[in-house]
């Protein structure tokens, strides 16, 4: 089984409402905790995050890395 890499954005703060980071959608500690989690854990975090980022109300006004590397994608398989 492959290691699931971080979600991390380089948008590094913490919505004060939600608790969720405003790029990834993790919480502070689970951003302090992941490299200790296991894959199966990591999964389970990383499978809740675009639900937990929708809750955000207040949204990064730059392009995630995410963002960027989904439009990358889809414009280079058109």
């Amino acid at each position: 089984m492959s290691s699931i890499q971080s979600p991390c954005t380089l948008i590094c703060s913490i919505d004060m409402k939600t608790g969720f980071c405003f790029g990834c959608g993790r919480t502070g500690l689970e951003i302090s905790s992941w490299m200790s989690y296991s894959n199966n854990e990591r999964k389970e975090i990383m499978d809740g995050l675009e639900k937990r980022l929708d809750m955000i109300e207040q949204k990064p006004r730059r392009e995630t890395r995410r963002k960027r590397m989904a439009r990358e994608k889809a414009a280079s398989s058109s």
